[in-house]
């Protein structure tokens, strides 16, 4: 079920709504809980199982590391809990890609599994994991079933992120506050997320589809093409983190910022700290830091970069240019600490950001087109080197009436809007009109994205594949 389907958004989600706030204080998790679970189901059928049992492993492996804290037998209950996800995550993700690749090495005829991949599983697997190990390292474990089921599958986070750790919200599972203006905040993130998903995101996903397909292929048509997909992976993600932080607002809980304008960066590392950050996190605290972190020598330290890496490369998806759209940013960020970085620092400002920008690009040229000739060739004709001329019409037209969408996209990927309306907020007249304007807005919004619903065809985030 998506969030920008009529479904969730008129049928399920406020009929969620309405029995949570029916409901006591009591069992307000377990209905959250029910609802949580009815969503999974409702999108991936009997593959909720694979859910409950990733929150039995992550219950009974904490229960185990608590009550044996400081003994074997709680290392033994880690290493077994992190291990079962792990191997129901790479039996689900990875199988047929492990296969495919000894059959292409070893001339064998293994066949393939073709398991279908259950949505979200890289997410709740990792929370999960994220869990056990805060507690082997002292968190307190949760002792209700209820409470620790729900904060596993909590729908508005379940299948995209972002990745929510124990310690954020454990005092809201056992206890939270409800607010007017927390559930009014909610519903405004909502809304701006349904937009940015609905009207920006499946616009610009259309747009580098048409000059991917194109007959007529140009130079400009490689650089509008890989542009716009840029653009959409981050509306599109950044809208699903939108409507999940914003639907928390609503439950009563306030999850951490996935986004923070990664595409006004000034280098890598910068876009690292910036571009889902709770995905960043986890691998900081749970790979990177028991690795040794930067506190070993250069040697060990790029070791740890590139293991890294290669893991965050691989966790998105089981294909070669995944992994390779990972070192790519592995070898840019120990270079940028090793080589590069004090002369890149030293550049103006607008420089640094061009900088930035272009290694981003070639890194969705690799992230977007799977197959490693047709790679190539989308690389060649971003530099000339094909038999193509720098425009034609076609692309002109194309970007000529997609002008404004790429401009709206443009200044919505900086913080542009956002501090401008800081400033007019400083404001009394402003801030009075906005109390009668901003409901009047979200409603409008509201409407018009449902008229594109009605009117689109299917279109799923493009996160939920990983």
């Amino acid at each position: 079920m998506l969030f920008s389907s009529l479904s969730f958004l008129y049928y399920f989600f406020p009929v969620a709504l309405l029995l949570y706030f029916a409901a006591p204080r009591k069992l307000k998790n377990i209905i959250l809980l029910l609802a949580s679970l009815v969503f999974y189901f409702f999108g991936e059928q009997w593959y909720v199982v694979l859910l409950l049992v990733s929150i039995a492993i992550g219950y009974i492996g904490g229960w185990l590391i608590e009550r044996y804290r400081g003994t074997g037998k709680a290392k033994l209950a880690l290493i077994l809990a992190v291990l079962l996800n792990l191997l129901m995550l790479g039996y689900f993700k990875y199988s047929d890609f492990f296969i495919s690749n000894i059959n292409s090495i070893l001339g064998t005829n293994i066949p393939l599994l073709r398991v279908s991949l259950p949505l979200g599983i890289s997410f709740f697997v990792f929370q999960t994991i994220s869990y056990v190990v805060d507690v082997y390292r002292g968190l307190a474990a949760d002792k209700n079933p209820i409470g620790f089921a729900m904060y596993v599958s909590m729908f508005p986070q379940l299948v995209a992120g972002p990745i929510v750790r124990y310690n954020t919200v454990a005092e809201a599972i056992k206890d939270r506050v409800h607010t007017f203006d927390d559930f009014a905040k909610g519903v405004s993130r909502f809304v701006i997320g349904l937009a940015k998903k609905v009207l920006i995101a499946d616009a610009l996903g259309t747009l580098s589809a048409l000059m991917l397909a194109t007959g007529e292929p140009s130079v400009l048509s490689h650089w509008l093409a890989i542009f716009s997909f840029v653009l959409q992976i981050y509306f599109d993600f950044s809208g699903y983190s939108d409507m999940a932080i914003g639907l928390g607002y609503m439950f009563g809980f306030h999850f951490d910022e996935n986004f923070n304008y990664p595409l006004i960066a000034d280098s890598i590392s910068d876009f690292w700290r910036r571009w889902h950050i709770s995905m960043g996190t986890w691998f900081r605290e749970y790979l990177y830091i028991p690795l040794g972190g930067n506190r070993v020598s250069n040697l060990k330290w790029v070791r740890n970069i590139f293991i890294v890496w290669f893991c965050t490369g691989f966790w998105h998806g089981a294909n070669w240019n995944f992994i390779f759209w990972g070192l790519y940013f592995g070898i840019l960020l120990a270079m940028e600490k090793l080589v590069w970085g004090k002369l890149i620092a030293k550049l103006p400002a607008l420089l640094r950001h061009f900088y930035t920008l272009i290694l981003v690009f070639f890194s969705f040229v690799i992230f977007y087109v799977e197959d490693l000739q047709n790679l190539l060739a989308h690389i060649k004709g971003m530099f000339g080197a094909l038999a193509i001329p720098a425009a034609n019409f076609e692309t002109l037209y194309y970007m000529r009436s997609y002008a404004l969408l790429l401009i709206i996209a443009i200044i919505g990927s900086t913080p542009l809007l956002k501090n401008l309306i800081g400033e007019l907020r400083k404001r009394v007249a402003f801030e009075k009109a906005l109390i009668v304007v901003e409901p009047v807005f979200y409603v409008i919004l509201m409407i018009i994205a449902t008229g594109y619903i009605v009117d689109s065809s299917f279109s799923p985030f493009l996160y939920f594949r990983f």
